[in-house]
């Protein structure tokens, strides 16, 4: 990067950190700390809804995501809004009521103690590896931009923002989270104008747009009812529903965004617009990466996006790569070509027009044939890198094509991005497992002070975790489709837990505690066995836990439990 942009970067995170530090400065109380005084108005628990979700693996992978899958990923989001209502008139009220620092607070309530650290260990477990995922992704850059080993790059990432997350807790991540956010939005649509504005003279987002859908990538609604299909319209409805549901309703890291809300009314109305405002957000961020393929269709693509695999694969195979090298021209010059025959074929409305395009799928095909092999023959190889490079298809982009100054402040959104979404998901592992771990089996009840300390240091602990997960995140792929399949391995059984507790009264904690634990196994086995795609683990998570929990009433009856 040019020195304009490192100052645009380092200038723009020591902005964030230093109003971080200082909005949050003052702490005194947990209630300040954890839950930031619960003073909150709608708007801001509607962007720290929308940046907790939206890390940087979402800026990052989802337009990588698009481009080499299509924008079908967008049904994953399509249950959202259905499940914003229904946790506005369950959960909401439940968790207001109650006055709760953690979302299983409620449990205790309901069952008992030990139901209670079940759910708090499986979401601190399943949260913690995916914050872990969530440094990982910016780690990436710095790793790609400075040539830096990627295990340092992980500790600079998380250590950086632990300063402020560590300091000023919930009153700091939500302030900060507001600003990133305006930052992030701003600068992805001028990259978005950029894409456009960066195509061959004479290519407008029309033409773009018609190249990305005869290439497949407009592929926004899947009909077709598979239940290994990853994403079509059936598993983002329903599984999507149920994976939304457990996500927004049980996640403290979300629940501990809208408890911070002054009252009933602010808490929904940022949930119920953060329903309706993620698709088309969503949709935005995947036709970014249609886009791109219909740049690299008119530009020459590299051969792989991720240029330090490259480099280790002609440095070890220089043979190799010199074949797949001359293969690969020969193909862009004849898919660059095309691409441009296609249009203007278009344009004069050429009876040509079918036989040219099915030339141009067919070139396609090869394209990514080759880059199977290229991939392969990289994964075959020592060097230790991701398994794809889709995390590296947008960040190609920015580096090798966006004006000085702009690759800085780009750069620095998807830092921005990412510190939003781990900052609020470190300060919910703390608020668990203080409060629903620690202080559980602690004799003594500790003062205001002592308390704060414990907060502060559990902050801390989960900061180092996430780290050393990081460290270990390299061969996971596409990393936005990574930390939902990691989540929907638990969202399933805690929800079902929730649903027990607000439907089922008859159902008590003995019977939820054995039932979730079975689910749990049950939901490990099915995906190990790869019978279902992801988004089914939540239905068959939640529903197991509300089946084996009336099974356990066939043995076991005891009185009804009123919450």
């Amino acid at each position: 990067m040019s020195t304009i942009d490192w100052a645009v970067l380092i200038c723009t995170l020591v902005a964030v950190v230093v109003y971080g530090v200082f909005i949050g400065r003052g702490q005194k109380t947990n209630e300040s700390y954890l839950k930031a005084d619960n003073k909150m108005p709608w708007y801001i628990v509607l962007i720290g809804i929308m940046a907790t979700q939206a890390s940087a693996i979402t800026f990052l992978s989802a337009p990588g995501q698009a481009y080499t899958d299509g924008m079908r990923f967008v049904q994953y989001y399509f249950g959202l809004p259905l499940a914003m209502i229904v946790i506005c008139i369950t959960f909401i009220p439940i968790f207001q009521r109650l006055n709760v620092y953690t979302a299983y607070e409620y449990l205790e309530n309901r069952f008992d103690k030990k139901t209670r650290v079940l759910t708090s260990l499986l979401f601190l477990f399943s949260r913690g590896l995916s914050t872990g995922i969530s440094i990982y992704a910016p780690s990436i850059i710095l790793s790609s931009v400075l040539n830096w080993n990627i295990y340092l790059t992980n500790v600079l990432t998380g250590g950086i923002l632990l300063i402020y997350t560590y300091v000023g807790g919930a009153k700091a991540i939500a302030h900060t989270q507001k600003l990133q956010f305006l930052i992030i939005l701003g600068t992805m649509a001028f990259a978005g104008y950029l894409l456009i504005d960066n195509m061959p003279n004479g290519i407008g987002f029309k033409d773009a747009l018609y190249l990305a859908g005869k290439s497949g990538k407009l592929n926004v609604i899947t009909t077709k009812f598979d239940w290994k299909d990853k994403y079509n319209i059936w598993s983002g409805l329903i599984g999507g529903f149920f994976l939304a549901l457990s996500y927004f309703g049980t996640d403290q890291s979300q629940v501990g965004r809208y408890i911070t809300a002054k009252d009933n009314t602010n808490a929904k109305m940022g949930l119920l617009l953060n329903g309706l405002v993620k698709i088309p957000m969503q949709f935005a961020i995947l036709l970014i990466g249609a886009l791109l393929f219909a740049f690299f269709s008119l530009k020459p693509a590299p051969i792989y996006f991720n240029e330090r695999s490259y480099q280790h694969l002609k440095e070890t195979k220089p043979e190799q790569a010199a074949v797949f090298e001359k293969e690969h021209q020969d193909l862009q010059i004849k898919f660059n070509a095309e691409s441009k025959e296609i249009l203007q074929l278009k344009q004069n409305n050429s009876s040509q027009l079918e036989t040219k395009i099915q030339d141009f799928k067919n070139t396609q095909s090869q394209v990514k044939a080759l880059h199977g092999r290229v991939e392969e023959a990289i994964n075959q190889s020592n060097f230790n890198a991701e398994k794809t490079d889709t995390n590296y298809i947008f960040l190609y982009f920015v580096k090798n094509t966006l004006p000085v100054g702009m690759i800085g402040l780009l750069f620095a959104v998807i830092f921005l991005a990412s510190w939003g979404s781990i900052s609020a998901a470190l300060n919910s592992l703390a608020a668990c497992s203080l409060k629903d771990v620690h202080l559980i089996f602690k004799k003594e009840i500790p003062d205001d002070k002592t308390e704060l300390k414990y907060s502060r240091l559990h902050t801390l602990a989960w900061g180092i975790f996430s780290i050393g997960v990081a460290m270990f995140a390299t061969q996971m792929g596409s990393l936005i489709e990574a930390v939902n399949v990691l989540g929907s391995l638990f969202y399933g059984p805690i929800l079902g837990i929730f649903l027990v507790a607000f439907y089922f009264k008859k159902i008590n904690g003995a019977n939820v505690f054995i039932a979730a634990i079975l689910s749990e196994i049950a939901v490990i086995a099915v995906y190990q066995f790869d019978i279902v795609s992801f988004l089914w683990l939540n239905v068959i998570g939640a529903a197991a836990v509300i089946v084996f929990s009336a099974i356990g009433l066939v043995f076991y009856k005891p009185k009804a439990v009123t919450s």
